[in-house]
C-alpha cells in the first residue's frame, strides 16, 4: 500500500498567508514540499488558487464547511484548487452528546458525499478532542459517527487530539482502518494548551506507531500554535517523518 506524500496544514501559516499567500506558499515549496492542505477553502479560493499555480504546490485535499454550506459554491472551489478530498474541519462540541445527534451527522455528511461523487470530490471529517472525550455507550463519539457514516464519507484523524481526547491515536486508528486518508501530524505534551505542540517526534506522541497503524493516509503536518519559528518547526517535522519512511 503506498502512502500518499506528506503535506502540511495551511492554518500553520495563517498569519503569513494572510499577509502574502504567494510567498507563503513559495516558502513552504522552499523546504520540499509538493502539497498543502488549505483551510477555509471556499472564502480563501481567490487566494489559495493563484498561489497554488505560482508555487506549483498541489492541495489534495483541503478543510472546508460542508454541514450548512452552499454545496454548489464548495465544490466550484474545489475545482480551481485541484482538491479531491474536501474535509468539514469543525462541529460544535454539544452536538456530539448524543447517539441521535451524532447519527445526524453522519447522514448529513453522507448526503453531501452523495452529491460531491458527482463533482469527483469525496467528503470527509476532521475531530477535535471532544468527538473522542464524549462516550456513548462507553465508545468514543467519533467510533460511532464512523459506524454511521456511508462509504462516501472519508476520515481525517488529528492523531493529536484524539490523546488529548483520551484515546489512543494507535488504537483507533486500527479500529476505523481504510475510513481514514489523512493523518494530522503534531507534537507536545498533549494538553489542549496549544502554544505548548512541539514538531513531531519532540513530545509524547508515538508518531512511528500512528503512521504504521494508518499506511494509507497522508501524512498532513500541522501546528495550532508553535512558540518557535513556524518554518524551522515544519522544517523539523518533515526531516523526522521522512526517517520513518514518509515522501514529499
Amino acid at each position: 500500500m503506498t502512502r500518499p506524500p506528506a503535506s502540511v496544514q495551511l492554518y500553520t501559516v495563517r498569519e503569513q498567508f494572510a499577509a502574502d499567500p504567494a510567498a507563503t506558499l513559495q516558502r513552504l515549496a522552499d523546504l520540499g514540499l509538493r502539497a498543502v492542505e488549505p483551510y477555509g477553502l471556499t472564502e480563501l479560493v481567490d487566494q489559495v488558487a493563484p498561489a497554488l499555480e505560482a508555487s506549483g504546490l498541489s492541495a489534495p485535499t483541503a478543510h472546508a464547511t460542508v454541514l450548512g454550506a452552499d454545496l454548489d459554491t464548495l465544490f466550484t472551489a474545489a475545482a480551481r484548487t485541484g482538491t479531491t478530498t474536501v474535509i468539514d474541519p469543525f462541529i460544535p462540541e454539544e452536538l456530539w452528546t448524543s447517539r441521535e445527534q451524532v447519527a445526524a451527522i453522519a447522514a448529513r455528511l453522507t448526503e453531501a458525499a452523495e452529491r460531491a461523487a458527482d463533482h469527483g470530490v469525496r467528503i470527509g471529517y476532521h475531530n477535535h478532542w471532544w468527538e473522542l472525550e464524549q462516550r456513548i455507550g462507553g465508545t468514543p463519539a467519533l467510533e460511532v459517527f464512523a459506524d454511521h457514516l456511508g462509504d462516501g464519507v472519508v476520515l481525517e484523524v488529528d492523531a493529536y487530539w484524539s490523546a488529548v481526547g483520551g484515546v489512543d491515536p494507535v488504537g483507533l486508528l486500527e479500529r476505523l482502518g481504510e475510513r481514514v486518508v489523512a493523518l494530522h501530524i503534531k507534537d507536545g505534551p498533549v494538553t489542549r494548551e496549544t502554544e505548548r505542540q512541539l514538531p513531531a517526534g519532540s513530545g509524547e506522541l508515538p508518531i512511528a506507531a500512528i503512521l504504521a497503524a494508518a499506511p494509507q493516509a497522508r501524512p498532513v503536518i500541522e501546528f495550532d500554535a508553535y512558540a518557535g519559528d513556524l518554518y524551522d518547526g515544519i522544517a523539523e517535522s518533515i526531516r523526522f517523518v521522512r526517517t520513518l519512511g514518509v515522501e514529499l
